[in-house]
């Protein structure tokens, strides 16, 4: 054999890209210059480690900790504050005054920032969780000998030796196996075990899961053994074309954070505009010498109209949010996702795992007088038998006793029981056969004990069924000494059969028999059943296993056992549930087609005669094609990792808002495409979970209902408190703008005293309004629009409204108390009567914004009595400011007297009188529309 050397390397380099599931053995040893027995030569491996790098993920460049720091205070509304914080600063400083409003500001835009910087700063470990898949050490033939090497250090042409519970360290064509399983779940989603053939070839748009002559990086090998041509390393592995796929998602913003700054956007501009307004109109009014009070107005109002609070009650509502989704099994990874959550409109879900249970459970026995329906879950051997031929017990029938002992004799697995769990060892289909032997009596303790195990016939890819010969102690039959039992593939153990057990006697098979089998076969099948076929025969003598074609001779036919990943009990009434709220469910399974349609039919998210679409039909439509198809496509079976990525981003293209399920690691970049990615906390692999933004603690789909729930919830308390918020807000710049426009001489709040309603007497309050239970119909309705504005369904309009109201109101004080302080001879009090009017008034808007249209009196007080407990400790807050000497020097308050305070409060209860005043009329409208 010749092999590339130094120099002409680059240019002969052995082609890694080809579809190596259609090459025979010989070909691609030849296509990557290597030799079976010998493997590669030394200066070869390092020839090709040159050039084909490290067999390692490569990590992407991601934002570094002063990039994201730095965007931080790029926010416009900080932004805004810092230039108004400077200004004042320098104001002050003229005046040789401290600037504590200056150090206010810029206090409260450092905090911002450093809480958006907490938000955003986790890195991304989606990779590194890829990375840890890669096996630290891997056995392989090199200069023609056996050794164990660092998998990073395997090259294309690389001879891989595997064995039961090996993961495998790179991309590779079999060359050699024997009884070869390996469980791929996690990267192409089937829940079963892979048989590996080493002879087949295959179609070059075979689907990944069907290449069963090739083996993928981090899959498991279950059993068997096998010798391996390593064809893929590093990136070029299946796992590193998903690891490429990872660093391709971009993260796009989150509907909440678009809303947030759409809503800065128009705070600010509104606030230029305004600020303009009040400097030209003070300046054409008074002359440039009043231009600095102008300033100081203008400063109080930028301030004002900047809700400094809002960001850190959007993210203690998340965090809220995420406690009691945490209580409904859901954790949150990210806090936007909380809020997301509540505008799904559809939920792409792998099966296995999540839909299912990812356990084999036997679900239907076929024998010659009987069929049976076998009920259960999971491993547990408790279950029942009933009978859909007969009325009477079936278990008793000597064709069901001698079905139950095979699946316990002829079977490797073990069922164990851990800290009450049952559990098994080996391969899923041989456990859920000892689960299914086990719920009518039959255990392998006591069958051992009476027919043990003398000789197997080990399962082979050619002759697709295993055989064992147990000692006949049990005398099935009395002129035997052993028994052979066999199960495999039903259509070719029957075709090995020339008699059928019928009741306690032997008869001979005939045609019509034989085709009633494969019709009851091709039967199970349709409806997504793996199914075997059990036969046994009496033999004289311990046959060798080159005796196996003449030993699997000449069978008794038993029976047949369909057995499936059985959806889970809760899943179909939370599909319900989805569809009530306007949620449309979607199956992505790598399962094959007829399962993922039995499965979806079962529970409600497909019709039976729906459409199935394939990976291979997939494949051959272009992405506007399948944007075009996703709207009728429920179930898509038989999908590799780049379908699904494809699938989501067909749907986001449609406008949908995309939650996706999955635990594998084929699911990684789709969770991450996705608008919300939702891994599974107990078969999640660390890839799934660290791509996703929530993880499902119980693996239960029903759970996704419920975080979709209080993430509506969610949002709508997010509506309530931003309309209590802003609509204060624009009554604040409203009251400052007008008080040099009525000539009352000064601004009446000072940044501050502005700071300080901005932060506690709205902030607590807003966090009580967070705390809001669910309206009664919150998952009757369908999901509000992703895109819909920040204004949208009325909210624009109400804190418009609002705000006038609340100036007007205040206004009309702000009058009275100027004069009547010029009376009393203090002048400035009439700013602090200003300032607790405004606060004040407040917490009445607190009390009534509960509900939109239910009066307060309608509504129990203690449905959230954190309202209530927030009114009156911010009340008691505001008197402090007013009563306590140190806390008047320093917010520049005065001392108000009794009447004056009743004044201030009757005002401010004119607000709570409003808001319900609006209520009632809406109950008028509302009633005469009925009528």
């Amino acid at each position: 054999m010749t092999f590339p050397t130094t120099s002409d390397l680059s240019t002969n380099v052995p082609n890694t890209a080809q579809a190596w599931h259609t090459l025979t053995t010989e070909q691609a040893l030849d296509s990557l210059q290597s030799d079976p027995e010998k493997g590669l030569p030394e200066n070869q491996i390092q020839l090709r480690q040159g050039y084909f790098g490290l067999n390692e993920l490569e990590e992407g460049k991601g934002r570094s900790t002063l990039e994201i720091l730095w965007d931080q205070f790029t926010n416009i509304m900080l932004v805004m504050l810092i230039f108004v914080a400077i200004v004042s600063a320098v104001l002050d400083l003229r005046k040789a005054v401290f600037p504590k409003d200056a150090v206010a500001i810029f206090a409260i835009v450092v905090l911002n920032g450093i809480l958006g910087y907490l938000q955003e700063s986790r890195a991304e470990k989606a990779l590194a969780a890829l990375k840890k898949l890669s096996s630290p050490k891997v056995r392989v033939i090199r200069n023609g000998n056996p050794s164990e090497v660092a998998a990073k250090e395997l090259v294309p042409g690389d001879v891989m030796l595997l064995e039961a519970g090996v993961q495998i360290a790179a991309d590779g064509r079999l060359l050699e196996e024997q009884n070869l399983q390996i469980r791929e779940a996690a990267l192409t989603g089937e829940a079963e075990a892979v048989n590996k053939e080493t002879n087949r070839l295959l179609e070059a748009d075979a689907p990944l899961g069907d290449r069963v002559n090739l083996v993928y990086q981090g899959t498991e090998v279950v059993q068997g053994r096998g010798k391996v041509l390593v064809t893929k390393t590093g990136m070029e592995t299946e796992i590193g074309k998903i690891a490429a796929m990872l660093q391709a998602v971009e993260n796009e913003p989150t509907p909440l954070q678009q809303r947030m700054t759409q809503l800065g956007n128009v705070l600010v501009s509104g606030a230029l505009i305004l600020v303009a307004l009040v400097v030209l109109g003070g300046v054409l009014r008074a002359g440039w010498g009043q231009f600095e009070n102008l300033l100081e107005t203008s400063l109080s109002m930028a301030v004002a109209v900047v809700p400094e609070g809002l960001p850190a009650v959007v993210t203690v509502t998340l965090a809220i949010g995420t406690q009691r989704m945490v209580r409904r099994n859901a954790l949150i990874r990210k806090l936007p996702a909380v809020e997301t959550l509540g505008s799904v409109t559809n939920i792409c879900s792998d099966k296995t795992g999540t839909l299912t249970q990812n356990k084999m459970v036997v679900q239907r026995i076929e024998t010659p007088s009987f069929s049976l329906r076998v009920s259960g879950e999971g491993y547990a051997p408790v279950g029942e038998f009933e009978s859909t031929t007969t009325p009477y017990d079936a278990i008793a029938q000597v064709e069901v006793e001698r079905l139950l002992t095979e699946c316990v004799l002829c079977n490797d697995a073990i069922l164990q029981q851990q800290q009450g769990e049952w559990t098994i060892l080996g391969d899923p289909t041989e456990g859920a056969l000892l689960t299914l032997a086990g719920k009518g009596g039959f255990y392998r303790e006591t069958l051992n004990q009476k027919m043990s195990r003398v000789g197997e016939i080990p399962f082979s890819s050619e002759r697709k069924r295993m055989s064992v010969i147990c000692q006949d102690s049990e005398d099935w039959d009395k002129g035997a000494d052993y028994i052979l039992f066999s199960k495999g593939s039903p259509e070719l153990v029957l075709e090995r059969c020339t008699s059928i057990q019928q009741g306690e006697k032997v008869v001979p098979i005939t045609e019509i028999q034989r085709n009633q089998i494969l019709e009851q076969n091709n039967q199970m099948a349709g409806n997504g059943l793996r199914v075997l076929g059990f036969a046994y025969r009496p033999v004289a003598t311990i046959p060798e296993i080159e005796e196996a074609e003449e030993a699997e001779s000449q069978l008794v036919w038993l029976g047949l056992v369909g057995m499936l990943d059985a959806p889970r009990k809760e899943v179909r009434d939370a599909v319900l549930r989805c569809r009530e709220a306007g949620i449309r469910p979607i199956m992505i399974t790598g399962d094959h087609q007829l399962t993922a349609k039995a499965i979806a039919s079962f529970l409600g998210i497909a019709e039976p005669g729906d459409r199935v679409l394939t990976g291979q039909e997939l494949e051959k439509l272009s992405q506007t094609e399948l944007e075009k198809e996703v709207d009728h496509v429920s179930v898509y079976a038989r999908v590799s990792p780049e379908h699904k990525l494809r699938i989501v981003q067909a749907l986001q293209k449609q406008g949908k808002f995309v939650a996706m399920t999955g635990d594998g690691v084929n699911d990684a970049p789709a969770l991450k495409q996705a608008d919300i990615g939702i891994a599974m906390g107990i078969t999640g692999t660390d890839v799934s979970k660290e791509a996703s933004d929530m993880i499902l603690l119980d693996d239960n789909f029903a759970t996704i209902v419920a975080a979709t729930e209080e993430g509506r919830v969610v949002y709508d308390n997010i509506r309530r408190f931003i309309k209590y918020i802003l609509g204060s807000n624009i009554g604040e710049v409203l009251v400052i703008a007008a008080a040099p426009i009525l000539g009352l001489g000064g601004v009446p709040l000072s940044p501050l005293q502005i700071l300080w309603m901005n932060l506690v007497t709205d902030g607590l309050p807003a966090l009580a309004l967070a705390m809001e239970p669910a309206e009664p119909n919150v998952m009757q309705r369908p999901p509000y629009s992703p895109r819909e504005s920040i204004f949208s369904r009325g909210l624009g309009s109400y804190m418009v409204r609002i705000g006038i109201v609340f100036a007007i109101l205040t206004i009309i004080l702000m009058e009275w108390a100027y004069f009547h302080a010029q009376a009393s001879g203090i002048q400035e009090r009439w700013k602090t009567m200003v300032f607790t009017t405004l606060c004040l008034a407040q917490m009445g808007h607190a009390l009534a914004i509960r509900s939109d249209t239910r009066l307060t009196v309608q509504m129990n007080p203690f449905s959230n009595p954190y309202v209530l407990a927030a009114v009156v400790f911010t009340t008691v807050l505001q008197l402090l400011l007013i009563y306590v000497e140190s806390l008047r020097n320093f917010f520049g308050t005065h001392v108000l007297d009794g009447t004056e305070l009743a004044v201030c409060f009757g005002f401010s209860a004119l607000m709570f009188v409003w808001i319900e005043a609006e209520k009632l009329v809406y109950h008028l409208f509302a009633a005469k529309r009925l009528n």
